[in-house]
């Protein structure tokens, strides 16, 4: 059997298994069902309970799957006809091991195919056998004290501890995500008051109205594209997510509901796939397997392979330096930068291609890393050691060993993902074990030392050079061509997707398998697929012919998130999120001469790009005293940070972790980057250029005071995020640099910052610090300092109320520093008191002269001492930040 045709078999499974839960949409919006077919599902799916005389139903919502697919069955890919392997054919006589069935009956199995997908369920909520036979018999009820209907979920940052303590019960938990698509606003929790409706007739009301958006948008997908299970899954994912993410997904037996639909539909799909695709290849006899599932007696046999990604070398990628790297500066690093997510995106691709599996097997994909879950079989691990060839090969040829990729695994058990009664934590050995794996991975980067050594591919290097052009005029490295100026063939297509990103003609990218004839893409293949940035639509209709011939693996929506914050994330195809914020040019009457200085004035045009000269000016103001002056330098502010203690958040953080709950905390944490970030910085810091963003961490550029603001304004923004738990935060580095500066030195200047930030230590506070104009300090501190309310702005409303003189201002740099030093001991530095009082007291004569004993300068004198004065001692070396800003500002 070819690969396509068991990634297609493989993505059946998947789909019925991405779709058992279904049914919790269905009825948790009440969608109309007769009583005579209510009757028939809930005898054929649903687990049934007698006691006391009486009989009923238990899991409910599996009756409810089977009325979802009939509801959606036209929008869905064909479900219906005499090849459905590995499944019989919806309602054919061998109906009982149709898709249908073996997605609804998953609380009710009987055949091997329903076994597989109830174990997957299973496994991805870390029940053990025991555990889940105990959630099969429970009713409805969360131990939030809400049911299923007015239930909603959990967020899991709430319930993050670093300091060995709990979270305390669930009813106890003040935050909840709203019942809405995913949207830029939805993504933040509010208060419970505000998310869980008081009786179920509001409850279901919200369901129903989320479900009709749902089932309309379902509509969006291509028709032509359901003829190709894997593209169309693609899509899917993106709707689901969309629609799925904030539904919580386990409401039975007194379990806390912060796990959404979203995030254990895909996990429940990538194991099914990984399990059914073990058994499958190695030939097992299903009816036994089908037994052994039911018993739980193969739990322990390591059928699963775990496969994580990792792009390596990912700054001296983006900033490489060599040639003429400064021309086009701006769109190669949008390009390169972007050309990461794409690298990592086809290598995660390469491995589902390659070992035939569904996009639903990979289950993680943020800031250059994927997580993917395959069958742990020989096949697959040789298969696997010959995709690391060909990523090695490319990154050989392409990059000269600049960068890689590198791939490690980890074989596993269902064991393993499941939560042990006796404390340990099977789930949190087998991730710590594969992050060793994919270390050593990186000291063993392009296998040079093994038996699979690449091939020689420099040996011929100097060869390659035409000598009448030489090297690549952006790389310095790569041999240049004639035809493209120059410039190498990867280079030109990372200035040219710098370009196509930032241009509203294009709006979807397609991977294809083959070239497309007549169509301009990159020139360049990535592991074997051509890329091809297009208009939202085409009127062939919608890329079609190219999805029924196969050819086009994958069709993404790029685009930026919506004005709208509340407007959903869904334009009908899978989405990406490697596109950054950029700031241009509008048509605002703001652009001043003068304002620019050193910048070409032809630049300046409505939708331009602004050019890192241009945005290095944008925090400059008129000066009043000086018409036609401005005020303030012309500087950039780089700004680089992450998440606090990442590691220990994921290994020990988040209580009862598992499979669907790690991979649901690192989507959610991306999304704050991707998704929020670019957003917010669209509406409320339009100058700020991404130069990445995503997975904990991100890199931005900007005018120098602005991203101090932005710096506050993330860190408030994150806080409401994570709901407001003090123990998650993160560290930033901001430093401030001409615009002339090459971005690796602005790269190293940002990092060296933001290592400093990391390295805080202040009483029992390690870290949740920021690092700026040299100074270290605690946020708290820092918007003390610098913030709407702060040092600094005092130290504008004194001047524009006593008229501080330059030279007084900069004399307070020196006394700031004797104040450290007083504070640390030394005792001749004490005399900084008496010299403020002196300068203070001079400074207010000057400017006062003749009025020098009246009472208006004595309580002026008396309010620079209290302001400024108390400042410097309470701060101290760090209140020179208020002061290099205020003079920044003024210059």
């Amino acid at each position: 059997m070819n690969q396509d045709n068991l990634q297609l078999l493989s993505s059946r499974v998947a789909l019925a298994a991405y779709l058992h839960d279904l049914g919790k949409f269905a009825e948790r919006a009440q969608l109309p069902m007769d009583e005579e077919t209510l009757a028939v599902h809930l005898q054929e799916y649903c687990p049934r309970k007698e006691q006391g005389g009486r009989t009923w139903y238990t899991h409910r919502h599996a009756a409810y799957t089977a009325l979802g697919f009939d509801l959606l069955e036209q929008h869905l890919p064909e479900l219906i006809g005499p090849e459905m392997a590995p499944f019989a054919s919806w309602r054919s006589k061998e109906a009982d091991d149709s898709l249908l069935n073996a997605a609804a009956r998953h609380h009710k199995p009987e055949t091997f195919l329903q076994w597989v997908i109830a174990t997957a369920d299973r496994v991805a909520s870390g029940f053990d056998r025991e555990k889940f036979e105990q959630y099969n018999a429970a009713e409805e009820g969360t131990s939030t004290g809400k049911n299923h209907f007015q239930a909603r979920q959990l967020t899991l940052f709430e319930q993050i501890r670093l300091d060995g303590k709990t979270a305390g019960q669930a009813s106890e938990l003040q935050f909840r995500y709203p019942l809405k698509p995913l949207s830029v606003s939805s993504l933040f929790p509010q208060s419970r008051a505000a998310c869980e409706p008081a009786d179920n007739t509001l409850a279901q009301a919200e369901y129903l109205g989320l479900w009709e958006g749902f089932s309309t948008a379902l509509e969006e997908i291509p028709a032509s594209h359901r003829g190709q299970l894997p593209l169309w899954l693609d899509h899917f994912d993106s709707l689901w997510q969309c629609y799925a993410q904030a539904i919580p997904s386990a409401t039975a037996f007194g379990v806390r509901p912060d796990v959404s639909l979203y995030d254990h539909s895909r996990t429940t799909a990538a194991l099914a796939a990984a399990l059914w695709r073990y058994h499958h290849d190695l030939g097992h006899e299903e009816a036994e397997v089908a037994v052994q599932m039911r018993l739980g007696s193969d739990w322990d046999e390591q059928k699963l392979l775990l496969v994580q990604g990792d792009f390596f070398n990912i700054q001296e990628f983006i900033f490489a330096t060599g040639g003429d790297s400064a021309k086009k500066a701006a769109k190669l690093l949008r390009g390169r930068s972007a050309y990461v997510s794409l690298l990592t995106e086809c290598a995660a691709l390469r491995v589902l291609d390659d070992l035939g599996l569904p996009p639903t097997s990979q289950v993680i994909n943020a800031a250059g890393k994927f997580l993917i879950l395959a069958p742990n079989t020989e096949p697959v691990r040789m298969q696997l050691m010959e995709t690391q060839r060909r990523i090695n090969d490319w990154f050989l040829q392409q990059s000269y060993g600049q960068a890689g990729l590198g791939l490690a695994w980890e074989a596993a058990s269902c064991n393993d993902f499941v939560a042990r009664s006796d404390g340990a934590a099977p789930f949190q050995q087998l991730m710590a074990r594969l992050m060793a794996s994919l270390e050593r991975a990186k000291f063993q980067a392009f296998s040079l030392c093994g038996s699979g050594a690449p091939a020689p591919v420099f040996t011929e290097y100097l060869e390659q050079f035409d000598p009448a052009v030489g090297a690549c005029r952006l790389s310095g490295r790569a041999p240049g061509r004639a035809d493209l100026d120059g410039v190498c063939a990867l280079a030109a297509d990372q200035v040219r997707l710098g370009e196509m990103l930032v241009s509203d003609r294009f709006q979807r990218l397609l991977l294809t398998n083959k070239p497309l004839q007549g169509r301009g893409g990159l020139s360049v293949a990535i592991f074997g697929y051509s890329l091809y940035f297009t208009a939202a639509e085409e009127s062939s209709g919608k890329f079609g012919a190219e999805a029924s011939s196969g050819n086009l693996r994958r069709a993404w929506d790029f685009s930026l998130p919506p004005e709208d914050p509340a407007e959903p994330l869904w334009q009908g195809y899978g989405r990406r999120a490697f596109n950054g914020y950029v700031p241009r040019f509008d048509s605002s009457a703001h652009y001043a001469d003068g304002k620019y200085q050193g910048c070409d004035s032809d630049d300046i045009e409505s939708g331009a790009v602004k050019t890192f000269n241009h945005i290095a000016c944008e925090d400059r103001t008129p000066n009043p005293a000086q018409e036609g002056q401005w005020a303030g330098i012309a500087a950039l502010g780089i700004l680089k940070g992450d998440v606090d203690n990442l590691g220990s958040i994921f290994a020990a953080g988040l209580p009862g972790n598992s499979f669907a709950r790690m991979s649901a905390l690192s989507r959610q944490l991306d999304q704050f980057f991707t998704v929020f970030l670019p957003w917010h910085c669209a509406r409320h810091f339009p100058d700020t250029y991404t130069v990445f963003a995503g997975g904990d961490d991100f890199f931005l550029i900007g005018p120098w005071r602005s991203q101090i603001r932005l710096a506050q304004s993330m860190r408030a923004e994150f806080k409401r995020y994570v709901a407001e738990n003090p123990q998650l935060h993160f560290s930033a580095g901001i430093a401030l640099h001409k615009p002339g500066l090459p971005l690796a030195q602005l790269s190293a200047a940002g990092e060296e910052a933001l290592e400093r930030a990391k390295g805080y230590r202040h009483h029992e506070q390690h870290k949740d610090a920021v690092c700026c104009f040299d100074s270290v300090l605690g946020w708290p501190k820092f918007e003390a300092l610098v913030g709407e309310e702060g040092c600094e702005q005092q130290l504008l409303t004194l001047r524009n109320e006593v008229n501080l003189s330059t030279s007084y201002v900069y004399g307070l740099l020196s006394l700031s520093e004797q104040a450290e030093a007083a504070a640390a001991g030394d005792p001749s530095a004490s005399i900084w008191r008496s010299r403020f009082a002196y300068r203070t007291q001079r400074m207010v004569v000057e400017r006062h002269r003749g009025r020098a004993d009246s009472e208006a300068v004595k309580k002026l004198y008396e309010r620079l001492a209290d302001e400024v004065g108390d400042a410097i001692a309470q701060y101290r070396r760090a209140y020179r930040l208020a002061l290099q800003s205020y003079l920044y500002r003024l210059r």
